[in-house]
């Protein structure tokens, strides 16, 4: 495959059960897209493992070309450079410990831990931002969405990415039931959370966003919103596993 990509194997659609369930005859692909801290990551990993599917966070490879990019002292508003770079690196892609989570390989070397890096956090907007990348990784997630059998998550995922997904959905909530969450979530990793100064990031990461030259985030026309602000995220699942099976019911199977 070309730029040395690699997707991952799928699973046996026959004799495969979830919960008591098979998965459906033919493996289709869930778009979803939403603001930060709205808890996609979180419910894309429940629909896949229900359905049998993998599921990928789009930004994690965003963030994988920042921590290449930082780590070869390239100019990050360089996009040319940065595009060329991405179409450079081997990009694979492997079921995690789970069976469900893609995680990002690059010339060998799983990212997770790299992209912690507060650096890679602070920088990766810069680099998602450029064209030519978001071109690039264009290409290397509709490879893995017409392999089917997957969740995407991102911001342009529904409206750029799989525009002609199974099933688009955008999940939202208010900003300050995400801040809510996010406050939560690092307090209970034991680190220092202020709810104001995460809600004002979050608002500005809205604003970011949706002001984007480049593929800005926005609903999709024939997206389904879901607020999640008062669901939790096993409902938040729960609903789009009934949304997805009764629009994938009656579908053949793949020859």
């Amino acid at each position: 495959m070309k730029n040395g990509t690699r997707l991952p194997l799928r699973r046996e659609e026959n004799g495969e059960r979830l919960r008591g369930r098979r998965p459906l005859g033919r493996r289709g692909a869930i778009a979803m897209d939403g603001p930060a801290g709205v808890g996609k990551s979180t419910v894309g990993t429940l629909v896949a493992k229900e359905l049998g599917y993998r599921f990928l966070n789009t930004g994690e490879m965003y963030r994988a070309l920042t921590w290449k990019a930082l780590e070869r002292g390239l100019d990050l508003e360089d996009g040319a450079a940065l595009a060329r770079l991405s179409r450079a690196l081997k990009w694979e892609f492997r079921p995690g410990e789970d069976g469900v989570v893609l995680r990002t390989f690059v010339d060998g070397t799983g990212v997770t831990l790299h992209i912690r890096d507060e650096r890679v956090s602070m920088n990766s907007s810069r680099v998602s931002g450029k064209p030519g990348v978001r071109r690039h990784m264009r290409e290397l997630q509709r490879l893995l969405g017409k392999a089917g059998g997957i969740v995407m998550e991102g911001r342009d995922i529904t409206t750029v990415v799989l525009p002609d997904a199974d099933l688009k959905v955008y999940l939202d909530a208010s900003p300050d039931e995400r801040a809510r969450r996010r406050t939560r979530q690092l307090r209970a990793q034991g680190k220092k959370a202020d709810f104001r100064r995460i809600r004002e990031s979050i608002v500005q990461r809205d604003r970011q966003d949706a002001e984007r030259r480049i593929n800005p985030l926005r609903k999709a026309d024939d997206a389904v919103l879901i607020d999640s602000t008062r669901l939790t995220m096993r409902e938040v699942a729960e609903r789009i596993l009934r949304l997805f099976r009764k629009k994938m019911r009656g579908v053949p199977r793949r020859s």
